[in-house]
C-alpha cells in the first residue's frame, strides 16, 4: 500500500466523525429551538387565557349588576353562559358577551364555578399544567400571584362595596 493509499484511508474514519459531530450539533440546536418554540406557545396561551378570563369575570360581573330600576336582575342567578350572549331577562337585547370563549389551555369549556343563592360567579382552567406567569396580573386578578397551576387561575366576580350599596337601593 502507497503512502498515499493510507492517507486517504485514514481520511474515511475522520470525515464520518465529522459528520456525526454535526449530526449531533444540529441534533441539540433543534432540541433548544423546540423548547423555545414551546415556551413561546405557552406564554401567548396563558396571555388568551387571561384576556378571556377577564371577558368571562366582567360579563359575569355586569349580569349581577342591578339594571336601572329593574331589581329582579340583581337577583336572578346566572344558570348558564350562554344567558351571557343574550340576556333572557329582558326583551330587548342585551349582549355580555360576544361569543362563548372556550379553555384556550384545554380547548375545552371551563370549570364553572358556583354559588346557590347567584349562579355561576366564574371560570378556572381544567388544566392542571403548570403556569409560566406568577406575577405582575392586572389588579382584578391579584389572586392569581404565585399560583402553580392553570386549574388554581379562577376568575371569579366579586361585588364591590359599591354594587352591593347599588343592589341595597334597587331593591328598596
Amino acid at each position: 500500500m502507497s503512502v498515499r493509499a493510507a492517507y486517504l484511508h485514514n481520511q474515511k474514519g475522520f470525515t464520518y466523525l465529522i459528520a456525526l459531530l454535526a449530526v449531533m450539533l444540529i441534533g441539540i440546536m433543534l432540541g433548544a429551538a423546540g423548547t423555545s418554540w414551546k415556551n413561546v406557545m405557552q406564554r401567548e396561551r396563558e396571555e388568551e387565557l387571561l384576556f378571556r378570563g377577564m371577558q368571562i369575570q366582567d360579563a359575569i360581573g355586569r349580569w349581577h349588576q342591578p339594571q336601572g330600576n329593574v331589581q329582579q336582575h340583581a337577583a336572578t342567578p346566572l344558570n348558564d353562559l350562554k344567558d351571557l350572549l343574550r340576556d333572557p331577562r329582558t326583551p330587548a337585547t342585551v349582549r355580555y358577551l360576544r361569543k362563548l370563549y372556550r379553555d384556550p389551555i384545554t380547548n375545552q369549556d371551563w370549570v364553572l364555578i358556583g354559588e346557590p343563592a347567584r349562579g355561576i360567579i366564574g371560570v378556572a382552567s381544567s388544566s392542571t399544567e403548570r403556569v409560566i406567569k406568577k406575577d405582575n396580573f392586572p389588579d382584578q386578578l391579584q389572586d392569581l400571584v404565585n399560583k402553580e397551576r392553570y386549574d388554581q387561575w379562577q376568575f371569579v366576580y366579586k361585588p364591590t362595596q359599591k354594587t352591593v350599596q347599588q343592589a341595597v337601593q334597587v331593591s328598596r
